[in-house]
C-alpha cells in the first residue's frame, strides 16, 4: 500500500484522506502513511459532501482512499461529484471494484516495483489528522505526532493490564483517538491480534467476543447496562480470559460497574478523554472499588499525589474556576479540567485562532469539562460535573444533566436517557428528560419522578418534562449531541 501511495504521487508530509469502514485496509493505510512519512486523515463514514468539502478545503489532500457502497451510500460516486464540482482535483483510489476510480488492487499491482526510501522520521512529525466537532460550524483537524500515538498506546496497555499476544476487539471506527490510541497502537505494542467491528451490531459483537477469545474491548455504558438487564444474551460467553472492558463517552452508572464485577468478575475501566488529549483513566489497579471507579477519576499529574502506575507521571491536570481564573485546590467547587503533558495535541490544523483559544496562559488545554475535587480519600480524586455549556441553570442553581442521565438509566423501563434544559420565563430553565424506552416498555413523567424521588435526590433536579424518542441524537462516534437535545427539550 505504501508503494501504491508513492506511485500516486504521495510524498513526505502529504495528506492521504481516507473514508473507510473497519476493514483491514484502514489499518494498512495508517501503517503505510507512517512508513513513507505521509499524514493519514481518516473521516467518518457518515460524512457526506457538506462535511467532506470542509475537510478537503482545510487539508488539500494529495490522495483520497475510499470505498463503494456502504450502508446505502456510494462513497466513490460522492467523491466523483466533489471532483466534478472542483472541490477536489487529485487522485482517488477505491477499495473494491474501481468502476469510477482506480481500484486499490490495481494500484498496488502497478506499484509493485516502486522502491521505498527511508524517510528518516522523527517522533515529533505529524502522523495523523483526526476530526472533532465543537461549537464551531466546521470540523476541526486535530494533528497527532508519532510520539503522541506511542504514548497513548503505552498508557492504555498499562491501564488495561495488557500483555504479549493479547487479543483486542475494536468496535470504534478508525477515525479518532479511541481507535488508534486505544486499540491499534496497543495491538502493535502487544504484538497481538486486532479484531475489527463496524458498524456496531450487538449480536455480531458478542459472537466475536466469544469466538475470538477477546482479552480487551470497549463498550458504551448503555450497552453494558442493557446486557445486565438481558443476561440471556451473555449465556455461553466465557469471561475468564477478559482482563478489562473499557467504557466512557458518558458517565458510568455505579450499579452497572459493580454488577459486572460481582456477577461476571469483569473489571470495567472508566475512560475520559477527547481527540485533543486522553486525560483521565480510572483503572481497576488504582481504584479497586467498582462504584468509586464509576464515579471518580484519579487526579493524575497533581503535585504531591502518587499512583501505582507509570503513565500518570507524564500527565498534568488542574481545575480552574471559570469566573476567577484561579486554581481550585479544595473539594466541592466545580471548575474546568485543564490538561497538559505527553498526550495533549499541539493545536488545531491550520487554525491559529482556534488554537489560541484552546490553551490557557500556562499551556494547558481547556477541555470545557467541569469537574470537582471529591472528598473521598482526602481529595485524591476528581468527580465529573458536566460540560461547561451543558449545565442546566434552574432558578440560579446549577444542575448536572450527566448525573440525572445515570439515575434515569437505572430504571428498568429505560434503555437510554439524556437530560437537557428548556426555557422558562420564571426560573430561566427547567429540566427535560429525553428517554428511549426498552422494547415493549412504557414510562410517564409521574412514574419517572417517583422513581427519582426514591433515589433521594434534590427536588430542584427532578425533570418537569418527559419526551420519549426512538433514539438519542448522536454524532458519528456515538456521543450524545447535547445541542440537539435542547431542541428536542424545547418542543411543546
Amino acid at each position: 500500500m505504501a508503494k501504491a501511495f508513492v506511485s500516486a504521487g504521495v510524498g513526505r508530509d502529504d495528506v492521504v484522506l481516507t473514508q473507510l469502514p473497519n476493514i483491514v485496509e484502514g489499518v494498512l493505510a495508517f501503517l503505510a502513511c507512517a512508513r513513507i512519512g505521509a499524514i493519514l486523515s481518516p473521516v467518518a463514514m457518515a460524512f457526506r459532501k457538506h462535511e467532506l468539502t470542509s475537510v478537503i478545503k482545510q487539508l488539500e489532500p494529495s490522495l483520497v482512499l475510499t470505498v463503494r457502497d456502504f450502508h446505502g451510500c456510494d462513497h466513490a460516486k460522492q467523491m466523483k461529484e466533489l471532483s466534478d464540482q472542483g472541490v477536489y482535483d487529485g487522485p482517488v483510489i477505491c477499495v473494491g471494484e474501481g468502476e469510477i476510480f482506480q481500484s486499490l488492487e490495481s494500484a498496488q499491482s502497478a506499484a509493485v516495483n516502486v522502491q521505498l526510501a527511508d524517510p528518516e522520521l522523527h517522533s515529533g512529525e505529524v502522523a495523523t489528522i483526526c476530526w472533532t466537532s465543537g461549537t464551531e460550524a466546521d470540523p476541526k483537524g486535530v494533528p497527532r505526532h508519532h510520539a503522541h500515538w506511542v504514548f497513548n498506546g503505552e498508557c492504555m496497555v498499562e491501564a488495561a493490564m495488557l500483555g504479549e499476544g493479547d487479543r483486542i476487539l475494536n468496535p470504534f471506527p478508525l477515525i479518532n483517538i479511541a481507535a488508534f490510541g486505544g486499540m491499534v497502537v496497543p495491538w502493535l505494542l502487544c504484538r497481538g491480534c486486532l479484531v475489527q467491528h463496524h458498524p456496531f451490531d450487538l449480536a455480531i459483537f458478542l459472537q466475536q467476543f466469544q469466538a475470538e477469545g477477546i482479552n480487551y474491548t470497549v463498550a458504551p455504558p448503555a450497552i453494558l447496562t442493557m446486557l445486565l438487564k438481558k443476561p440471556e444474551l451473555l449465556n455461553g460467553i466465557d469471561f475468564g480470559q477478559v482482563k478489562c472492558i473499557a467504557s466512557g463517552s458518558a458517565p458510568l452508572p455505579p450499579f452497572m460497574v459493580k454488577a459486572w464485577q460481582e456477577q461476571y468478575s469483569v473489571s470495567i475501566m472508566n475512560v475520559f478523554g477527547s481527540n485533543e488529549g486522553c486525560s483521565l483513566i480510572s483503572t481497576p489497579v488504582v481504584v479497586g472499588d467498582p462504584e468509586m471507579r464509576a464515579a471518580l477519576f484519579p487526579r493524575f499529574g497533581v503535585p504531591g499525589l502518587e499512583w501505582e502506575m507509570g503513565f500518570p507521571k507524564r500527565i498534568r491536570t488542574r481545575l480552574v474556576d471559570l469566573e476567577t481564573g484561579e486554581d481550585i485546590s479544595g473539594p466541592g467547587m466545580p471548575g474546568e479540567l485543564r490538561i497538559d503533558g505527553a498526550m495533549v495535541f499541539d493545536g488545531y490544523w491550520n487554525n491559529a485562532e482556534l488554537t489560541a483559544q484552546a490553551f490557557d496562559d500556562q499551556g494547558y488545554f481547556k477541555t470545557g469539562d467541569l469537574f470537582e475535587i471529591s472528598t473521598a480519600e482526602g481529595g485524591r480524586f476528581y468527580q465529573f460535573v458536566g460540560r461547561s455549556k451543558e449545565i442546566i441553570i434552574r432558578g440560579g442553581v446549577n444542575i448536572s444533566p450527566a448525573e440525572l442521565d445515570s439515575l434515569i438509566e437505572s430504571h428498568p423501563a429505560v434503555k437510554e436517557a439524556a437530560c437537557a434544559a428548556y426555557p422558562d420565563d420564571r426560573l430561566g430553565e427547567r429540566v427535560c428528560a429525553v428517554v428511549v424506552t426498552q422494547p415493549d416498555a412504557d414510562i410517564d413523567l409521574e412514574i419517572l419522578v417517583d422513581f427519582l424521588k426514591s433515589k433521594e435526590i434534590s427536588v430542584y433536579k427532578l425533570p418537569e418534562k418527559l419526551i420519549v424518542v426512538p433514539s438519542l441524537p448522536r454524532n458519528p462516534l456515538g456521543k450524545v449531541l447535547r445541542r440537539d437535545l435542547s431542541e428536542i427539550a424545547s418542543r411543546d
